[in-house]
């Protein structure tokens, strides 16, 4: 897998750009539970992008993973400390500028791996995205996982909505820094069934408002290793599905 903070300028060049899909793993800085790290975000996108890069390397498609995005909106859990919240204006910016400049590089294929659920988020990133392909010269692929066909394609409890730092991400997480769990808490903790999504229709605006006064949802005590390792083969294939589509 090539990952460019660790090629040189050199390197980069002699990928042919032209002919490399650039891989952005997105997430954000932000409670998750008090058992899992403020990362959590970041660390499945970067399993997403990591093991679709895999997946495109079989197919002969050449890619390059980029630099994590680990700054975005999350306002949902902005009560909670350590959560860094950007303004949503500068998180599409920020995409659209980053998009550009690989265009200008010579990079004529994107694909965004994003892990985070936040909507004001999400609503950055397709700002972002049409911003790009406006301006034109790089084709984006951003497989919203909320939204179908790929949201099907996950675990019962993410379709759930009650899905922050429960199950779905917990395991994710057991599966790619064990040492990152707080295990002692994680099994201790009650299931928390509220719906995400749910409270999202319904206007609330924080993950209190929404019923997780301690920033997480779902079931944390039923994660494993081997679901996280499940759901990693489950977004990376769709990240590649993206990618060949375009």
């Amino acid at each position: 897998m090539n990952e460019l903070a660790r090629l040189s300028w050199t390197n980069v060049r002699d990928l042919d750009p032209a002919n490399c899909v650039a891989l952005l793993p997105v997430g954000a800085t932000e409670a998750h539970g008090p058992h899992l790290p403020l990362s959590t975000d970041v660390l499945i996108a970067q399993a997403m992008a990591r093991e679709a890069a895999s997946l495109l390397e079989k197919k002969a498609i050449r890619s390059v993973v980029l630099p994590s995005l680990a700054y975005s909106v999350a306002e949902f859990a902005a009560g909670f400390t350590g959560t860094v919240s950007i303004r949503p204006e500068t998180a599409s910016a920020l995409l659209a500028d980053l998009g550009a400049s690989l265009a200008r590089q010579g990079f004529r294929k994107l694909a965004i791996a994003n892990a985070h659920l936040d909507p004001g988020h999400l609503a950055s990133l397709h700002g972002g995205v049409e911003a790009i392909r406006v301006a034109g010269g790089i084709a984006v692929a951003f497989p919203d996982i909320t939204r179908k066909p790929w949201a099907s394609r996950l675990s019962d409890e993410f379709k759930s909505g009650a899905c922050h730092a429960g199950q779905f991400e917990g395991s994710v997480i057991m599966a790619e820094r064990p040492e990152w769990v707080n295990e002692s808490l994680r099994k201790s903790l009650p299931p928390n069934p509220a719906s995400l999504s749910v409270a999202i229709r319904a206007g609330k605006i924080s993950f209190e408002e929404s019923g997780g006064p301690d920033a997480y949802f779902g079931d944390p005590a039923a994660a494993t290793a081997g679901e996280g390792r499940e759901t990693i083969a489950a977004l990376s294939a769709i990240l590649c599905e993206a990618v060949l589509a375009l």
